[in-house]
């Protein structure tokens, strides 16, 4: 008999912070889901979570020389936010916690800055449904600011971006891409069964009638 999965103990009493932060989730978070549900509507591809980079950032563009950043404004401290507060309670652990974060996010976004990338910070404050859209489209605009007015990359970003994607693992190549070039295939599969069908049709009714045409003798020849 196979027995039943139990949950691990709580490590905090619940209602306390401490159990409140042991159940906020690292990655995949609300906010980073809805940014990148909206960049691959809008048809940008992009890998997430890349620990190739400094920070693993949430969202990598490789094409468009672009790395975006979704932070939470409490624990990235965002400067001037509402939703960032220093706790009442424990203060130094927090102070200490919360600035290491700021710190080595300032680290971070130096270091891909100076390997030639274009760092851009969507705040969890920016994604309130009062300004959500408008924050979105922005975003949008600043992923794709290094095309020019015919829609090509420039020189910078079609070289450099071209060579990421080279090195990039097969096995994290974009899902979606792979199904689109998948269903062209299969397309084209469909269609060239077609014709050949129609052609071999056409070929067997070419020869039936010319074996007619040879067993028969022509009307002037038949005996009285």
């Amino acid at each position: 008999m196979v027995g039943k999965h139990t949950a691990s103990p709580e490590r905090y009493e619940r209602g306390t912070r401490s159990y409140t932060m042991s159940h906020i989730r690292g990655k995949d978070t609300t906010i980073e889901v809805l940014v990148r549900s909206y960049l691959f509507r809008r048809g940008l591809r992009f890998r997430k979570n890349d620990k190739r980079y400094p920070g693993h950032p949430d969202v990598v563009l490789p094409k468009y020389h672009a790395i975006v950043f979704v932070n939470g404004c409490f624990w990235h401290m965002h400067e001037g936010c509402s939703k960032h507060a220093m706790p009442k309670s424990n203060v130094e652990f927090w102070s200490t916690k919360l600035l290491r974060n700021h710190d080595r996010d300032v680290r971070q976004h130096a270091e891909l800055r100076a390997a030639g990338w274009r760092v851009i910070v969507v705040w969890e404050c920016e994604l309130a449904k009062a300004v959500r859209d408008e924050r979105l489209a922005r975003l949008y605009d600043e992923i794709v600011a290094s095309t020019t007015a015919d829609g090509t990359v420039d020189a910078r970003g079609d070289v450099q971006g071209d060579a990421q994607i080279v090195t990039q693992d097969a096995a994290q190549d974009d899902d979606a891409q792979d199904d689109a070039q998948n269903v062209v295939q299969d397309e084209f599969a469909r269609e060239t069964g077609k014709t050949a069908a129609i052609d071999a049709r056409n070929t067997r009714i070419g020869n039936g009638n010319e074996r007619r045409t040879r067993g028969a003798a022509p009307r002037g020849d038949e005996p009285a």
